[in-house]
């Protein structure tokens, strides 16, 4: 893994489409995408002013790895290709091990969220109504509770700067229409299964994670974007797991609440931009975090 860190992408050889909040993309003809993942984090829908070494080449390697393990669940955007060959010479540096050459395809404005434990925006919403996205739940559960069985729980998407709103199944339906919500829901939770079950074997519980998916060409439901990355999920190590506390946490769990705790002139962030520097201890644990999670995972 690199040690230096890339905050943002610059290709001369190909147009920029958008830079979100991780990733930088490219248009390459009229039907691929290169998609290049910056050492950038985001939190709380906020990026931070500081990059995490590494972490764009930890993000892609796992989603090349969950693409190719659940690729007979439902087809993905990869092409297959080398993302190097579409590049400059000059820019080889800034792609080798942190990009995808992907399918362009027409995306849902949804993302598919399915819980497998009582956490974060689940957890709080569940102690107030007993519900989770207008899925009622069994009394008595507790923080980081296992659920009876994994919960689809849609959610809008944010462009940079605006915050993700969790949406009930109903809405979701409405923004897609109800057979692609169902199909959705399916293969999102069938998706979640497996990850969770292989997880399991590697030490790591996958309490709740969110997927994308887009229409291709032909008008096949395709998996896109990123997969089952501390990015996109939450990972907790087996060993320390326990019903009724917040276990700790292999993703970006540990920066939220940094976050959370910190003042800004004697006052705590607001959650909005610009957000406070990261001190060199939260950068290298982040790091570690980040690193730990891919090495369990993919050994």
């Amino acid at each position: 893994m690199s040690t230096s860190a890339l905050f943002e992408s610059h290709l001369h050889s190909l147009p920029l489409i958008a830079r979100g909040k991780v990733r930088d993309n490219y248009a390459v003809g009229s039907d691929r995408i290169l998609m290049v993942a910056s050492d950038r984090i985001s939190a709380f829908d906020v990026v931070m002013g500081e990059p995490i070494p590494g972490k764009g080449e930890t993000l892609t390697r796992m989603a090349l790895f969950w693409f190719d393990r659940l690729r007979h669940v439902v087809p993905n955007h990869l092409t297959g290709d080398d993302p190097t060959s579409v590049v400059a010479p000059d820019e080889v540096a800034q792609v080798r091990g942190r990009s995808m050459l992907v399918k362009r395809l027409q995306p849902l404005p949804i993302e598919a969220v399915v819980r497998g434990y009582l956490a974060g925006s689940g957890w709080k919403e569940y102690q107030q109504s007993r519900s989770v996205c207008g899925i009622a739940l069994p009394a008595g559960l507790r923080q980081a509770s296992r659920l009876p069985e994994p919960i689809f729980t849609p959610a809008t998407k944010a462009e940079a700067g605006a915050h993700d709103e969790n949406i009930s199944f109903e809405q979701a339906a409405a923004l897609v229409g109800r057979a692609t919500a169902e199909q959705v829901r399916r293969i999102a939770i069938h998706l979640y299964q497996e990850a969770a079950a292989y997880a399991l074997t590697r030490g790591i519980v996958i309490a709740d994670t969110k997927f994308e998916f887009g229409f291709d060409r032909d008008g096949t439901l395709t998996l896109m974007d990123e997969v089952l990355t501390p990015d996109s999920s939450r990972f907790w190590p087996v060993d320390s797991y326990r019903e009724g506390e917040s276990p700790p946490s292999f993703d970006k769990q540990y920066l939220r609440d940094w976050l959370e705790a910190v003042r800004v002139e004697g006052k705590p962030w607001k959650k909005k931009a610009p957000p406070p520097a990261l001190p060199g201890e939260v950068i290298d644990q982040t790091a570690t975090r980040y690193k730990t999670a891919s090495d369990a995972l993919l050994r």
